[in-house]
């Protein structure tokens, strides 16, 4: 009750400083990194959405400049590119009109919505609905006609092998395209329901860019003109976004209900108590559930999940852990997924105070959840987050309730926040895990960011003093945001022994780290096959606080390179320090013992050009690891056999040898995806691994029949197999746990 009146009073507290801030917000912003602002045309008459966009209704209204993105930023587009964008009371619209002197080369090779193949061509738009410089909504489609809707944060700042995309976010919109001799077009209707705005008075300012992908030609064109200083990600950027300016415009107040069946049965297999056999359980099962999605405000989102299920969710994908640390593992479940961004608390790397998968799964397992709510929005000048959700007591755990709030808000200028947030973890049992952290960042100059926060935890049988650092973790980060020229990414971070979020992960506890890069990037000329070279120096060293001492480090050179081609890669030499205070185990029979280690290895990898229909990238290590050696290899192929058919996949190789001990590990991942698409509504995939540590397959197969946003149809089979029975005593099961089911959801939209 404490917490509950505590989150009121915070409530209340927002509103107070939104009201008190009315009259800053009234004020014209001056600011020299804004660009001039573009209206927006009112579009005149009745728009026939099939991709053509030859209306009357689109007579006078102006196609947006556009440039050549890459290979060579700023020329004119080898092909000709019309973007158009109009509205009306009820709609955004958006027009491209495509043009292709080879149309036979205009590639179109999936059909599922959220696909994000690179051996399509591609046109689409982001919008910074809020107009905060970090966040937008992202459509897209291909000459196919599918739909992709995603979330941008973070400002797209991020590794390109995790890149800060959601692609879960959905919502309702219509695209239409058509393709003919003098290339493809397209028409999308977005309805304003569907954005989460602020209007003053009917006037909007959203941030909006756009860009079209030509893969045979490995050439992108985009409005604005946007730099690639910032490297691949350079055109997701919502802090490069033109303003543009919509006129009587106000928010909608939508009200979707989803209710949903859902019908299965199961087989799993489990010790008995006396440990000599594995005894089956069937479980037959009927599950009804609903989800109620209300526009409080045209900015303010909520949602309402009563018995919510995931069981249409994809299976993890499987990992081989060399580390002594846990293993993170993305969330997949489309509910935590919706505008997840505005709950993210990052304290570096994968550790974060608010880990969504901490809500409903444990030991790898799904925990029932009764129901819960999300608040997600602005109030005034405030981003605001806000969930709850109840779960159910199993085994050892008892029922608990997982609660989080976060704010945050701009200062000094669009580009910079300072937020906060507080994570609750009750029981019924009456334990609890309580946490608050502050964070910020904050744009100096330039591409220079300063980004800091502070958090504290409070649990059960501790002495929960708010002025010790034992239970306090603070991070520092200054970065140069750019890839070309000198820049730099320097990091300081410290986590007390007695800090435990028990909503969040970390991967370390009790300890300081330093580290990041400096690096310099430099362009080729116009001739150069080359776009783009960087060369840079990391490293990272994390020191025990109690004495000083190095538990880990590592460091070495690097260099990575972009083609105009599409090829794309790099390579590194790392020297590595690792202190050992307690063996771990690679597998059953191998283990790495207590020690102090040095190892050095070269690590590399190389991009095949997205646009082909045969690609990959390959990754590897070479070097010593620990007392022995290691090479890894990882292929990661995808090819595009048809507009119907996708064959996707991993390869995993690890050779590990410790020859003065006599112990040498081989282990292998394995993943095979297949994926048939009969239209843009129909799709069916196959997925199945292989993990040689374990010994285990598994396999997932879904069926989807989507006809229309908010409709969906899923039919699902899953299986554990174990690929070595007899690996112990008493010998397993050939099943795992097997499921079949089917879910059906229907959208209500009132």
């Amino acid at each position: 009750m404490k917490f509950l009146s505590f989150i009121g009073f915070f409530l209340i507290l927002s509103c107070a400083i939104s009201g008190e801030n009315k009259k800053d917000q009234k004020k014209p912003e001056q600011n020299r990194w804004r660009k001039p602002q573009y209206v927006v045309s009112r579009i005149k008459g009745q728009v026939k959405l099939d991709g053509l966009s030859d209306e009357p209704a689109w007579e006078g209204i102006q196609s947006l400049p556009v440039v050549m993105h890459s290979p060579d930023f700023g020329k004119e587009p080898t092909e000709k590119t019309e973007f158009l964008v109009a509205y009306d009371d009820e709609y955004l619209y958006v027009a491209g009109r495509l043009f292709d002197r080879e149309p036979e080369k205009i590639l179109a090779y999936s059909k599922k919505r959220d696909s994000m193949s690179p051996t399509n061509d591609w046109f689409g738009l982001l919008i910074d609905s809020f107009n905060d410089k970090e966040n937008a909504l992202g459509f897209f489609t291909t000459p196919a006609g599918l739909r992709l809707d995603l979330t941008v944060y973070n400002d797209a700042q991020g590794e390109l092998s995790a890149p800060p995309l959601n692609m879960s976010w959905n919502t309702f919109w219509d695209v239409a395209v058509k393709r003919n001799d003098d290339g493809w077009f397209v028409e999308m209707r977005i309805p304003f329901s569907s954005l989460r705005f602020q209007d003053k008075e009917g006037r909007v300012v959203m941030g909006l860019s756009a860009w079209r992908w030509i893969p045979h030609k490995n050439e992108v064109v985009i409005f604005p003109a946007i730099s690639r200083k910032w490297g691949p990600m350079s055109t997701w950027k919502p802090s490069q976004a033109q303003e543009v300016v919509f006129e009587g415009v106000r928010g909608r107040k939508p009200l979707y209900v989803a209710p949903y069946v859902l019908g299965g049965y199961g087989q799993t297999s489990e010790l008995n108590e006396n440990e000599t056999a594995f005894l089956r359980s069937d479980d037959p099962s009927f599950e009804a559930g609903l989800d109620i999605k209300y526009g409080i405000t045209s900015n303010l989102t909520l949602d309402v999940t009563l018995n919510t299920d995931f069981a249409q969710v994809e299976a993890d994908d499987e990992q081989i852990n060399l580390t002594r640390f846990s293993l993170f593992f993305p969330e997949k479940r489309l509910f935590f997924q919706e505008r997840s961004s505005i709950f993210d608390f990052n304290l570096g790397g994968p550790n974060r105070l608010f880990y969504s998968r901490s809500i409903g799964i444990h030991d790898e397992k799904p925990v029932r959840i009764y129901g819960g709510v999300r608040l997600v929005g602005r109030l005034g000048p405030w981003d605001l987050g806000f969930l709850s959700m109840q779960t159910a007591g199993v085994e050892d755990l008892p029922s608990e309730n997982f609660t989080v709030l976060r704010v945050r808000r701009q200062v000094f200028n669009p580009y910079s926040y300072v937020g906060g947030i507080i994570t609750s973890r009750l029981g019924t049992d009456g334990t609890f895990n309580t946490a608050y952290g502050l964070d910020g960042i904050i744009r100096l100059f330039g591409d220079d960011y300063l980004t800091f926060n502070w958090a504290q935890t409070f649990e059960t049988e501790e002495e929960n003093n708010p002025a010790s650092l034992d239970q306090a973790q603070i991070g520092i980060n200054w970065e140069k945001r750019t890839m070309r020229g000198f820049g730099y990414n320097l990091d300081y971070s410290r986590s007390g022994s007695a800090f435990n979020p028990g909503m969040g992960f970390m991967m370390r506890e009790d300890c300081t780290r330093f580290g990041n890069q400096v690096f310099y990037g430099w362009g080729q000329g116009k001739k150069s096959p080359f776009i783009q070279h960087q060369v840079n120096l990391s490293g990272s060293i994390f020191l025990q606080n109690e004495d000083g001492s190095v538990e880990s480090a590592d460091f070495g050179p690097g260099w990575s390179f972009e083609m105009k081609s599409g090829y794309f890669g790099g390579i590194a030499a790392k020297c590595y320090r690792e202190d050992i205070e307690e063996s771990f185990s690679l597998s059953d029979d191998v283990e790495v013992p207590i020690g102090k280690y040095t190892f050095y290895a070269l690590e590399g990898m190389l991009g095949i050009p997205p646009g082909k229909r045969l690609r990959s990238e390959l990754m590897f290590y070479a070097g010593s690891f620990y007392d022995g050696w290691r090479f890894s290899l990882t292929a990661t192929p995808m090819w595009s056999i048809s507009s119907f058919l996708e064959l996707s996949g991993l390869y995993q190789l690890n050779l590990i040898n410790f020859p003065e001990r006599n112990l040498d590990l081989t282990a292998h991942i394995g993943r095979l995806r297949l994926l048939a698409m009969l239209s843009t509504k129909f799709s069916a995939s196959a997925f199945i691994q292989y993990n040689s540590i374990d010994d285990v397959v598994i396999a997932n197969i879904r069926v989807r029949f989507n006809p229309r946003e908010g409709n969906d149809l899923y039919l699902v089979y899953n299986e554990g197999i174990n690929a070595n029975r007899f690996r112990e005593i008493p010998h397993r099961p050939y099943y795992d746990n097997r499921t079949i089911m089917i879910k059906y959801t229907y959208t209500f939209r009132l």
